[in-house]
């Protein structure tokens, strides 16, 4: 039972449920390719066939190896993180989600481990991720057709690489596509200790852009303030220090912002939009603390904000592949040039249960978890 099991789990991640022969090869070269025509070594991954808590559906196991086809490239896992929205997909929760059962994860980087006979452009030993994201990265080895990879410049630190996607383009898209920002101009954001927000930080500063910081008001946030400092931040303010009428007169000689980021929903969004100037934007990317966005009749009346949603996996399932990578690797540079950076914790992929749990809340708050393979 446990083996059909298994058959069929990788019959619907990987398209098949048989081996296929391995020809004798003359050369090293030779043998890459010979190798991918024939199949995947096995893989562990992080499995689930319902949907509910992550801690209790998901399982890790081995899947048998598969079939790679002539298009088809063979890339072992090097480092995944855990988002939040691997976490929503999971529960069920997500607005799109893989069919079941499925592999978890949905970015990280890899290394070319074989190709099949058709592939151009890719060898082995080369770094690739998928791009757009694809569901399936929870697992030491992912098969999937030539046209999901992009391949990456090695010299990219590797947990940099694996996370570059999710958070800092939904940063750098939120910067470039809402309001036409100009040196001098100012944003708001709440949820700034979030990697999302850390990347605003600093994606801003390198356009002369201010940034006024909202985080949550708990243990340690001196410390936070400090950091965010640090990348860049011109201001930043716990929500209890908002508790002002006039929250204008904190900015000194910051303008006014024109555009707003919220992840966070409830009072915190409120926050942004007390802090916006007249015709001012909110972008709303997420939803933490699950509470509704309240505004005020005056704010749209007589201060004429506008409220826009931003789903970065809407926006690269348009015509944006090209223009998405593009994006990456200018991302995977600033990374290089020691530009952009962000908190995160390294995770052995054997403790990934561990992880997750840190990556869930119920360990405190925790770093970015990355898996490392």
């Amino acid at each position: 039972m446990a083996t059909a099991k298994i058959v069929s789990l990788k019959a619907f991640v990987h398209g098949v449920s048989h081996r296929a022969p391995l020809r004798r090869c003359r050369n090293l070269t030779s043998a890459v390719r010979c190798y991918s025509a024939a199949t995947s070594p096995p893989s562990k991954a992080v499995v689930y066939d319902q949907h509910g808590s992550p801690d209790v559906v998901t399982r890790v196991m081995e899947l048998p190896p598969v079939e790679i086809k002539d298009n088809d490239v063979c890339v072992r896992m090097l480092a995944a993180p855990i988002n939040p929205s691997d976490i929503n997909r999971i529960e069920g929760v997500y607005p799109v989600r893989p069919p079941m059962p499925a592999v978890g994860g949905y970015e990280g980087v890899g290394e070319v481990h074989a190709i099949g006979s058709a592939v151009k452009g890719l060898s082995a030993g080369d770094w690739v991720i998928p791009s757009p994201p694809s569901s399936g990265t929870w697992q030491t080895y992912v098969v999937k057709e030539q046209t999901v990879w992009h391949k990456i410049d090695k010299r990219t630190p590797m947990e940099y690489a694996a996370t570059v996607t999710v958070n800092p383009l939904s940063a750098l898209r939120m910067l470039e596509d809402f309001v036409a920002l100009k040196s001098g101009d100012t944003i708001v954001q709440n949820g700034a200790t979030s990697i999302v927000g850390q990347c605003v930080i600093q994606l801003a500063r390198l356009h002369g852009i201010h940034s006024i910081n909202i985080i949550r008001d708990r243990a340690g946030s001196d410390e936070a303030k400090a950091n965010l400092q640090q990348l860049g931040a011109d201001e930043v303010f716990t929500e209890s220090q908002l508790e002002v009428k006039n929250v204008r007169g904190l900015l000194g000689n910051i303008p006014e912002p024109v555009l707003g980021f919220n992840c966070v929903g409830g009072n915190a969004a409120s926050l942004i939009l007390k802090f916006l100037k007249q015709g001012g934007t909110m972008v709303t990317y997420g939803g933490m603390s699950k509470k509704p966005i309240t505004v005020s009749t005056s704010a749209f009346i007589f201060k004429e904000l506008t409220l826009k949603g931003f789903w970065l996996q809407r926006w690269m399932s348009s015509d944006k592949a090209e223009e998405c990578r593009s994006m990456i690797d200018y991302l995977l540079g600033l990374f290089r040039d020691g530009k952009l950076k962000y908190e995160f914790e390294v995770a052995p992929f054997d403790d990934f249960h561990t992880a997750l749990e840190k990556a869930m809340g119920k360990k405190g708050r925790q770093p970015k978890q990355v898996l490392k393979f």
